[in-house]
C-alpha cells in the first residue's frame, strides 16, 4: 500500500497528472535561471579530463553542460584550459595563450624553451634531412679539438633550419680527436676504431649542449651503449623524436670497428627515411682535384653515383655511396661555414654538388 500526502493528493487532476500551483512553477523556474551561470561557469573551467580541446570535434564535448559554449572552433589547448581561453573575444575561434607541454605560458605564440610544438612540415625540396658534420670541419683552425666559434655556427645553422620545419638527423665524425684509420703502428685496428668512436660521442655532446643554448629540444644516441649521457640507438625511438620535433644527434658510428661515419650517416639516412644525405664540409662541393692545392680545380654541380666510383672521387668511402645508390638517397655536398646553406639546400637551391642516380656530370 502506497501512501501519499494530502496535499499531492490534492493537486491530482482527474487525467492522473499532478496538477503544479503557477507560483511554485515560478519559482522553480527563477531559482534555475539564477543557477545556470554559475553552473557553466564551473563546467567551462572544468579539468576536461586533462585532455586538449582540438578543432572540429565532431561531437561537441559539454559535461553534461548546456550547448552555449562552442567546442567546433577551439584550437588546441593543453592541460586546464580557463575562461578566457574558451570565451575569447576575438570572434575567430581562436586561442591567444600558447601553452607549453610544460606549463609555461607565453603570449602571441612565442614558444618557450624546449617547447613541445611540433613544426609543420614545410614545401622544401628535402623536408627530413640527414646532415653529416666531420670532426675536421668542427676544429676549424685549431688543429685540434672543436672551435666554439665553428661549434656556434653550424649549431645555428641547425637551428635555423630546424625552426623553418625542418626535420633533422645528425651524424657527427671524431676525426678532430681521433682517427682508427689513421691509428699508431701498432696498435689493433678494431681497438682504435672504438677510440674513434669515443670521439664522435664527446662531439655529439658537445654539440647537443649548444643546441640547447639555443632553445633546440635535442636528443642524442649512441650505436654503444652509454645510458648515463645519451639514448641507446632504437630506430623507432628515433623516427618518434623527429615526428615530435626534436633534432636528433647519432653518435659512435655504426657501432661497429672498419666501418667510416660516413658510412653511419649513408646507414641511418637510409633508415630515417631521409629525402637527403647532406655532407657538411669545409669546401663547397666536389672538385676533380684538391682545391686546396691546384688552383686549376673544377667544381662538379651534378654527379652520378656511378661517376663518383669510376673516377674515384673522393666524395665518402664506397660502402656509403653503394648504401645511398640502393637506396636512392641524393648526397649533397656543401659547405657547413657559409651561413644559410643548410635552409638553402634543403630548399633546392644549388650550394653544392648533388651525386644522385641521373647518368652523366655537369661542371661549373
Amino acid at each position: 500500500m502506497q501512501f501519499v500526502s494530502r496535499r499531492f493528493a490534492s493537486s491530482i487532476g482527474k487525467a492522473g497528472q499532478p496538477c503544479v500551483p503557477l507560483s511554485m512553477f515560478n519559482a522553480m523556474r527563477d531559482a534555475q535561471s539564477k543557477a545556470l551561470p554559475t553552473l557553466l561557469m564551473a563546467c567551462s573551467s572544468a579539468h576536461l579530463n586533462g585532455a586538449a580541446v582540438a578543432d572540429q570535434l565532431h561531437k561537441p564535448h559539454t559535461n553534461g553542460c548546456s550547448n552555449r559554449i562552442d567546442f567546433h572552433n577551439k584550437p588546441l589547448i593543453y592541460g586546464r584550459p580557463i575562461m578566457s581561453d574558451l570565451e575569447n573575444g576575438n570572434g575567430d575561434g581562436r586561442v591567444n595563450t600558447f601553452r607549453t607541454h610544460h606549463g609555461a605560458s607565453t603570449t602571441n605564440g612565442s614558444a618557450a624553451p624546449f617547447s613541445t610544438t611540433i613544426p609543420s612540415r614545410p614545401k622544401y625540396k628535402y623536408a627530413r634531412v640527414l646532415l653529416k658534420i666531420s670532426g675536421e670541419a668542427l676544429q676549424g683552425k685549431q688543429g685540434f679539438g672543436v672551435d666554439p666559434a665553428v661549434l656556434n655556427l653550424v649549431a645555428e645553422e641547425i637551428a635555423q633550419a630546424h625552426n623553418a620545419g625542418l626535420q633533422l638527423a645528425v651524424v657527427v665524425g671524431g676525426g678532430n680527436y681521433f682517427r682508427g684509420a689513421t691509428a699508431p703502428k701498432g696498435m689493433d685496428r678494431a681497438q682504435a676504431d672504438y677510440v674513434g668512436m669515443l670521439a664522435t660521442v664527446m662531439n655529439a655532446l658537445l654539440l647537443q649542449g649548444a643546441l640547447e643554448n639555443m632553445g633546440v629540444e635535442t636528443r642524442v644516441q649512441t650505436a654503444i651503449e652509454m645510458r648515463e649521457v645519451a639514448e641507446p640507438y632504437i630506430r623507432r625511438r628515433a623516427i618518434r623524436h623527429l615526428d615530435e620535433g626534436r633534432v636528433i644527434i647519432f653518435g659512435a658510428g655504426t657501432g661497429n670497428p672498419f666501418f667510416t661515419t660516413d658510412t653511419a650517416a649513408a646507414l641511418r639516412a637510409a633508415e630515417m627515411n631521409a629525402d637527403v644525405f647532406m655532407k657538411a664540409t669545409k669546401v663547397d662541393g666536389v672538385y676533380d682535384c684538391d682545391p686546396m692545392k691546384h688552383q686549376h680545380a673544377r667544381k662538379y654541380e651534378k654527379l652520378s653515383y656511378r661517376q663518383v666510383s669510376m673516377d674515384n672521387l673522393q666524395v665518402m668511402d664506397e660502402t656509403a655511396i653503394t648504401l645511398c645508390k640502393e637506396n636512392n638517397i641524393p648526397v649533397l655536398v656543401f659547405n657547413v661555414m657559409e651561413r644559410g646553406n643548410v635552409l638553402r639546400a634543403a630548399a633546392g637551391h644549388n650550394v653544392g654538388t648533388v651525386v644522385d642516380s641521373s647518368e652523366g656530370y655537369k661542371r661549373s
